[in-house]
């Protein structure tokens, strides 16, 4: 299952691997713990085995083994073990204890089943002054596991308990530490969310660690490109409501003459002013649609694969009933396909707004020029017409929206150049403006190869 709260990931990034090295530390201690209590147990029986061996001594004659009470006593540890032994001689004979307790090498423990129970046994031999051929004696000693057992766990359990308490502690301070430590970001969170940000102003966040401000001035930066956007789109709507405010005020005033007029002349002119009023007011209309719909953000990115060369034959063909009326000479120069990579719509519009440009500001009976080609792996598309020209002080600001250069007779929007940079800076392109060979206006646009 995820999880989506950030305090809980790093709680469980510290708390899961420490509970991890605990569980192999509990490992290791409860291996620990046997070796410790198998030592403690090793002890007892030697030390026991020893008492019993230095009691066996030459009484009249005769070797006599008399277990003291102690060797027996010192396994009472609460735990009721049973304990067995026996004594016997070099040659075998048995002088005290159990016959059939099973065997043990000697000073080495070992464990068997015996009567039902599991011991832990030891021999430990030992010399006898007097006693000739019995001598050495052997004396095996036996325990049951009790004591051991309770022992391994009491050591097991200690540790078990020191290792849940590192875990439990470690999992507070991580807690106590997350909640400071994610303070500025419940600060910053509080301070999008203020219901008193009217604006989009700076954020700040006093005490924040470094890892937290790039994230702050990340936020601040978005915040002010969407301050810029809603700037300039508070500027074009403004400039859009003025726009249209004059050709509608135009097509009123048209319209309102046509009613007044009796003569059939006077209103079939006033109609064919408002008919070509109306085209001009759909054509602003429909360039503010491109503009808006080539501004980034405003719609998903496309990457069709595009031929530049046949998008501009289809576009020529479009205008050339208009190239045709105002007897200008519109020619293409392309010598195969040139691919790009982009949308296919706003490219087909972009040439559109070059090629109405041109056509609209050449002089009658002159010329416009549409070429392109692939060079150095980039697709160039060149629009030259033989009108004014633009003056070199001015070409910067003619890509601005709505933007008019004084004392120009043509009508028009303002908005064809603007919509060429969004639509060629969207595609990865740059477009910039010269001087043509016949003295008028060079437009060159250069666009990645697909």
């Amino acid at each position: 299952m995820r999880i989506n709260s950030l305090r809980l990931q790093l709680l469980a990034w510290v708390v899961l691997p420490l509970a991890g090295l605990a569980t192999i530390n509990l490992w290791t201690s409860q291996r620990n713990a046997l070796a410790t209590a198998d030592l403690v147990a090793d002890r007892m029986l030697v030390g026991s085995a020893r008492a019993i061996a230095e009691q066996v001594a030459m009484v009249d004659g005769v070797l006599d083994a008399t277990v003291p009470p102690a060797a027996i006593e010192m396994f009472d540890t609460g735990d009721r073990d049973s304990v067995y032994y026996r004594v016997e001689t070099a040659g075998g004979r048995l002088l005290t204890g159990y016959p059939d307790l099973p065997e043990a090498p000697q000073h080495a423990s070992v464990e068997a089943a015996y009567r039902d129970h599991q011991l832990r046994l030891l021999t430990l031999g030992h010399a006898v002054i007097g006693a000739g051929n019995d001598s050495p004696i052997s004396v095996t000693v036996g325990v049951t596991l009790a004591g051991h057992d309770a022992m391994v766990k009491q050591l097991w359990f200690s540790a078990f308990a020191q290792q849940l308490a590192l875990v439990a502690i470690a999992g507070v301070f991580v807690l106590l530490g997350l909640r400071r430590g994610l303070a500025p970001l419940i600060r910053l969170r509080d301070a999008v969310r203020s219901p008193n940000r009217s604006d989009l102003d700076p954020v700040e966040v006093p005490g924040a660690q470094s890892e937290i401000r790039p994230l702050i001035d990340a936020l601040n930066a978005y915040m002010e490109r969407v301050r810029a956007q809603m700037a300039a789109q508070r500027r074009f709507i403004a400039n859009a409501a003025h726009q249209l405010r004059t050709p509608l005020a135009l097509l009123s005033t048209q319209a309102s003459y046509a009613l007044r007029e009796s003569a059939a002349d006077a209103r079939q002119e006033a109609l064919v002013a408002l008919q070509a009023s109306s085209g001009k007011l759909a054509r602003l209309a429909e360039q503010l649609l491109t503009l808006s719909r080539a501004e980034p953000g405003s719609r998903r990115p496309r990457a069709d694969r595009i031929d530049l060369a046949e998008a501009a034959r289809h576009v020529l063909e479009t205008l050339a009933p208009t190239a045709i009326d105002r007897k200008i000479d519109l020619g293409l120069e392309e010598a195969g396909p040139v691919p790009v990579i982009g949308d296919g719509t706003m490219l087909r519009e972009m040439i559109v707004n070059l090629v109405d440009n041109a056509l609209r500001y050449s002089r009658a009976e002159g010329s416009v020029t549409v070429k392109l080609a692939a060079i150095d792996g980039e697709a160039v598309l060149t629009v030259a017409d033989d009108g004014p020209g633009i003056p070199a002080d001015e070409r910067d600001h003619v890509f601005e929206r709505f933007y008019r250069i004084a004392g120009s007779t043509e009508e028009g929007s303002g908005l064809g150049l603007a919509i060429v940079r969004e639509v060629v800076e969207n595609a990865g392109g740059r477009v910039t403006l010269g001087d043509g060979a016949a003295g008028g206006l060079l437009v060159e646009v250069r666009l990645p190869l697909a």
